[in-house]
């Protein structure tokens, strides 16, 4: 098998049932298999996965002893059976031709993200401070400017990469919650001497969410976005300081005080 498509999932059924469709109905021709990663225990969700795996290869699979997203998405890899892994967020969609090409070496790919407008794409984030996030948007292209080959980045949201299955370097298992994953996992392939490239022909929509599209499912706390950042910058031997400017001295201290 080529390719492995996983995407984790809590409490977010309808999501991952639309995904599940544009990945079957806009790419049959990939040799393919599609993991569900259930991190909070949908029996529905469960029971459609269930029901079209043997015609489709869709697999479902349980793990709830610990809700976060990276433990989700290592779970991706712990399972998978294809050459190559997309991991995506359960609200995705992915253009046809995203698995046209092969990923080289043991490195990391990402891809064009599809701005609100549909217009627009943006390539790489930018390693800056902002909004409890280390990254920011990088610049935008069209359609008619968006490079033809793969170039290296810095990285972009951990809501699409890819790699060799068997070149995974994995998140820190420490890891809870949401938070702490983009700029972490690109520097731990780069100090592993391997390259973050970005894809163009590896084009997504994602679902972002604010206060039209419905309320966020998963806890979004501070505390797992500060512990993840320190857990994940003390493994890559990285200056923590900006953590500590950024969400403050108290908070930081605090929260690691009751990391201990």
């Amino acid at each position: 098998m080529k390719w492995t498509i996983g995407m984790p999932s809590y409490d977010n059924f309808s999501e991952v049932f639309w995904t599940v469709c544009n990945l079957l109905e806009y790419h049959k021709d990939v040799d393919k298999e599609i993991v569900v990663i259930d991190n909070f225990g949908h029996d529905g969700m469960a029971k459609f996965v269930k029901n079209i795996h043997k015609k489709h290869n869709v697999k479902y699979f349980r793990f709830t002893e610990k809700q976060g997203v990276s433990y989700a998405k290592n779970k991706v890899f712990e399972v998978a059976k294809g050459e190559f892994v997309l991991c995506i967020d359960s609200h995705i969609i992915v253009r046809q031709g995203t698995f046209d090409r092969d990923i080289p070496g043991d490195d990391f790919v990402q891809g064009p993200i599809v701005c609100g407008d549909f217009n627009k794409y943006i390539c790489t984030w930018e390693p800056v401070w902002r909004g409890q996030m280390w990254g920011i948007w990088g610049p935008t292209y069209t359609e008619e400017t968006l490079p033809k080959e793969p170039f290296e980045i810095w990285g972009t949201g951990a809501g699409f990469f890819a790699c060799r299955r068997d070149s995974w370097l994995g998140f820190n298992p420490g890891f809870r919650g949401f938070g702490g994953e983009t700029g972490y996992i690109q520097e731990k392939y780069r100090q592993a001497g391997r390259k973050v490239w970005c894809f163009p022909n590896m084009i997504w929509k994602h679902k972002f969410y604010d206060q039209t599209a419905g309320k966020i499912p998963y806890k979004c706390l501070l505390e797992d976005k500060v512990r993840n950042y320190l857990l994940g910058f003390e493994e890559l031997g990285l200056d923590t300081q900006p953590i500590y400017e950024h969400f403050g001295y108290d908070v930081v201290r605090s929260i690691k005080a009751r990391m201990i």
